[in-house]
């Protein structure tokens, strides 16, 4: 591929990138109104949806559902980068299923598209993944590798037009969801830092070394990912072997956790 049709083909996605993350670099270093992110979060994802032909694909109606989930993921990512090698192993168990799924399985893009973010990873997980980290994704890091695997599993799924490619996200959409249904139930507002989250719980908490913490989750996904590519089941069914259980397991350890904590203090 010549640099024209390099330009062709991925402007729009660049240009989403570099607004994503450009928003995203300032409010790390001063605090923007929520206004003025979720604006852009808006431009970034219509320049997305273009990219990945979401709008020629599918009908009117479902273009709200995949605002919201798209916006819902890219935040979800940058909620659950909070421990060193968190995000890095995450996102290279992620990125390294997608590329054998395209290589392997069909191909639903130029496979250096996800070999350059997988080189990326790579590079910030040898400074992140360690016991004190050389350096941090921030809100840019984070939304923007999380911009980069939302466009290339939306090109997946618009590919094979199977939606149990969403569940390549099912740890990180779990922990999330389900945390913020907790805080919910307590009255809280959502929109505030907290330390709900059981990565959280077990890292500062129970001292649970945070790599400890980013391998079994990375662990766990890359599981997950293993079952969804070879299984046969409807998307429906996929969804529902992996969240009862999972779901189970984690509201088990979260409570569990919770009581132990309870009984300390008093």
């Amino acid at each position: 591929m010549n640099f024209k049709e390099a330009t062709e083909m991925y402007w729009s996605f660049g240009l989403g990138l570099l607004a994503i993350c450009l928003v995203s670099f300032i409010d790390d270093v001063k605090t923007l109104s929520g206004k003025i992110r979720i604006s852009v979060h808006f431009i970034s994802v219509v320049l997305l949806l273009y990219f990945t032909k979401t709008f020629n694909l599918l009908p009117l109606w479902t273009w709200p559902i995949f605002f919201i989930m798209i916006i819902g993921t890219l935040n979800a990512y940058n909620f659950m980068d909070g421990i060193n090698g968190m995000t890095a192993a995450y996102t290279l168990v992620t990125l390294l299923t997608l590329l054998y799924i395209n290589h392997d399985i069909i191909s639903f893009t130029q496979e250096n598209f996800i070999i350059y973010a997988i080189l990326a990873s790579l590079v910030f997980l040898f400074f992140n993944f360690r016991k004190k980290a050389r350096c941090f994704a921030g809100d840019v890091g984070s939304m923007g590798i999380g911009f980069w695997i939302i466009a290339l599993i939306t090109l997946l799924i618009m590919k094979t037009q199977d939606y149990k490619y969403i569940l390549l996200f099912s740890v990180y959409g779990m922990e999330v969801v389900l945390t913020i249904i907790e805080r919910l139930l307590l009255k809280e507002n959502i929109f505030e830092a907290h330390r709900r989250h059981l990565y959280q719980l077990l890292a500062n908490e129970k001292k649970v070394p945070h790599l400890v913490v980013s391998s079994i989750y990375a662990i766990t996904q890359l599981l997950i990912n293993i079952f969804l590519i070879y299984s046969k089941l409807p998307a429906v069914i996929n969804i529902l072997i992996i969240f009862i259980p999972v779901g189970s397991l984690y509201l088990g350890l979260k409570l569990n956790l919770k009581k132990k904590m309870q009984s300390v203090i008093k």
